[in-house]
């Protein structure tokens, strides 16, 4: 194991930059998460960390040792591709097996390196099948156990649930933070699934347009978002953001005055955006008029997508809700949640 720095790391293909100036730490043993929409950057930096993309500017250290020119083989990682990468002419052994071949192990080393991954995997009954044999989460399995009998000092994997459908991808996160606690290897693990990202990882480095937006624990990114940006990435339903006016009591949006625990004297007569999450509105007889515009039942929570004072916003409860589009509820907002963000930078109000 071996923990990771990035400073101040740069990426530019010809004239054109893609990472404008990284920097951050990974603990060892620590997971870590990049998360952020597609073009963010964030696969690119995985690729900078495995070797297999050049770095413009900066310095990369595992375990304190710098491997800007360290080749890819050398650097004593291990990665899981999105596609997984395996080699459809080789056992599920063989597969696992290759990187020791190359190192040129023993044969007795190999056995026991190969059948300690697969206990831990549960792929003891798979080893003599070929990829085309196995289905999609057995195959992810077997990349993991590749990287896995490398023993590395730190995993890297690449958006490596992306191709499995939505109930196999829930089983397998669990199974995959389940593995890295067990095995206790520095992981940096990049997904575009705000999810993915938030039931697995110790901390979550969110990244926009080749730079970090904040980084934190997930609930710290949840609970206190720096900016409009992460407010509206990590959450689902997303974060609500309505326009208003800072007033002594509180968020003057149209003929509403929607409660804010902030000091927002301060900032009276000021035009700001008020944010609140779906599941701090609930529905209430003294609360403010709504009109429901979507139901979206789910089962164990009922989604709504209601207008309000011109503007529309989701809410969540976790009951059953009989509403129809057209009907009129009533409103009350959780000001104790609510932030409030500055209507110019996006920048969330301390």
């Amino acid at each position: 194991m071996a923990s990771v720095e990035i400073r101040d790391v740069k990426k530019s293909y010809a004239s054109l930059p893609v990472i404008h100036g990284v920097s951050f730490d990974i603990r060892d043993g620590e997971f870590v998460s990049l998360v952020g929409p597609s073009g963010c950057g964030k696969s690119t930096l995985l690729r900078m960390l495995a070797g297999l993309e050049e770095i413009s500017d900066g310095a990369i250290r595992i375990g304190g040792t710098v491997v800007n020119d360290v080749p890819p083989k050398d650097r004593d990682i291990a990665m899981v591709f999105q596609n997984y990468a395996l080699y459809p002419h080789m056992t599920v052994a063989e597969n696992m097996a290759f990187s020791l071949k190359l190192k040129k192990a023993g044969r007795e080393e190999i056995g026991d390196k190969v059948g300690r991954a697969a206990r831990i995997l549960n792929l003891e009954k798979l080893l003599d099948r070929y990829p085309r044999q196995l289905s999609g989460g057995q195959r992810q399995r077997v990349a993991m156990g590749r990287a896995i009998v490398r023993d590395p000092e730190v995993f890297l994997f690449d958006e490596p649930l992306s191709n499995l459908d939505a109930k196999l991808r829930v089983s397998m996160r669990a199974e995959s933070k389940a593995l890295q606690k067990r095995l206790g290897t520095t992981t940096v693990y990049v997904t575009h699934d705000q999810v993915e990202a938030m039931t697995m990882a110790d901390r979550i480095v969110v990244m926009r347009n080749g730079v970090i937006e904040q980084i934190g624990a997930p609930l710290e990114l949840y609970d206190r978002p720096a900016n409009l940006f992460v407010a509206g990435f990590i959450g689902s339903p997303a974060m609500n953001i309505l326009e208003g006016r800072a007033e002594a009591g509180g968020i003057r949006i149209g003929d509403l005055l929607l409660p804010a625990e902030m000091a927002t004297q301060t900032l009276s007569g000021k035009s700001v955006l008020y944010g609140i999450r779906p599941e701090h509105v609930a529905i209430d007889d003294s609360g403010a008029p709504a009109e429901v515009i979507v139901t979206e039942p789910t089962g164990s929570e009922t989604q709504l997508v209601v207008r309000m004072a011109g503007q529309e916003l989701t809410c969540a409860f976790r009951e059953r809700i009989a509403a129809m589009p057209g009907d009129i509820i009533r409103l009350v907002f959780d000001g104790r949640q609510a932030h409030l963000f500055d209507k110019e930078s996006g920048t969330r109000l301390p």
